[in-house]
């Protein structure tokens, strides 16, 4: 059975929330580790709703500093100080974050018992800015009022697997089990050279996802999002709008799924919906026109990659 990376939705509206649809937070479940992506106003309450424990979350990604999608951190922090969390929270934003939490944490979190610990992004290029033994997570600088970025979560190559019957057959050494696993053939006792693909099983192809939003219809991020499993980009408003889209630099439905077919992703999802639109099922109708495996981002809704 493979392992979990899905994304669940937890706010899907623009700057103004609505009485059903939040402001912009996402949670990704990658094997039981969860990363918060934005954390707009209401975010914990989200959490909780989705049944998501708080005390897993130990990265944060903002991707830009409107208040939609980050006026529900210091919530959430002092909600994860009450709950008498020890363990280190590491923020990922622009610069001027930590310049405006940290009064707000003096003031509410004087007696934190623990660090938050920020760390800033290069909205103008894209990095590398995480990186554990299964998961690294690259930003792609997007086009916006002001420095924005999206994220592009993917997986590490697991290691291979033996076949048991090999190694009870031939008895390999750890350190030639170490070697086969990282991809070298194996020479039996017999001088027979016995190739990796034969000894071992194909290990599960590593998982990706991207968040997009907010931005202009931005064509030149289509080459770093090539093949993603999973792609969320705004879709702020519909194409009759799109005069409007530019001028607030924000995406059309339309805009969006030429992106994930540009860049041949597996599935899209949309969302950032203006609060002026009470149905949102023409937005779905409009992505699905050019690109067909088409999503909308509601609450509670869990996206899964296999």
């Amino acid at each position: 059975m493979s392992k979990t990376f899905s994304v669940t939705i937890l706010g899907s509206n623009s700057a103004l929330p609505t009485s059903e649809r939040y402001p912009t937070a996402q949670v990704l479940n990658a094997s039981e580790r969860f990363f918060l992506i934005d954390c707009g106003e209401g975010t914990q309450m989200q959490l909780r709703r989705n049944k998501i424990n708080l005390s897993k979350i130990n990265q944060i990604f903002i991707s830009h500093l409107h208040g939609d999608h980050c006026f529900g951190l210091i919530g959430l922090i002092s909600t994860l100080g009450l709950l008498g969390r020890t363990k280190d929270l590491q923020i990922f934003a622009h610069e001027d974050l930590e310049r405006m939490m940290t009064p707000q944490l003096h003031y509410f979190c004087t007696d934190l018992p623990f660090k938050v610990i920020f760390s800033s992004i290069n909205t103008k290029e894209s990095e590398l800015i995480y990186s554990d033994k299964t998961i690294e997570v690259e930003t792609i600088p997007l086009k916006h009022r002001i420095p924005t970025v999206g994220f592009i979560f993917r997986e590490k190559p697991a290691e291979l697997k033996l076949r048991k019957e090999f190694v009870f057959k031939h008895e390999p050494s750890i350190k030639e089990m170490v070697s086969i696993k990282r991809g070298a053939d194996f020479t039996a006792k017999s001088g027979e050279l016995l190739l990796n693909n034969d000894i071992t099983l194909p290990s599960i192809k590593p998982r990706s996802y991207a968040f997009c939003t907010d931005t202009r219809y931005k064509p030149q991020i289509t080459e770093k999002l090539k093949e993603v499993d999973l792609l969320y980009h705004e879709s702020t408003f519909l194409s009759d709008k799109a005069h409007l889209a530019k001028k607030t630099y924000h995406s059309t439905a339309e805009q969006a799924a030429k992106i994930a077919e540009e860049a041949n992703v597996k599935q899209l999802i949309i969302g950032h919906f203006s609060s002026r639109y009470k149905n949102l099922v023409p937005f779905l109708k409009e992505a699905k026109e050019t690109f067909s495996n088409t999503y909308l981002a509601t609450e509670g809704s869990v996206f899964s990659v296999k």
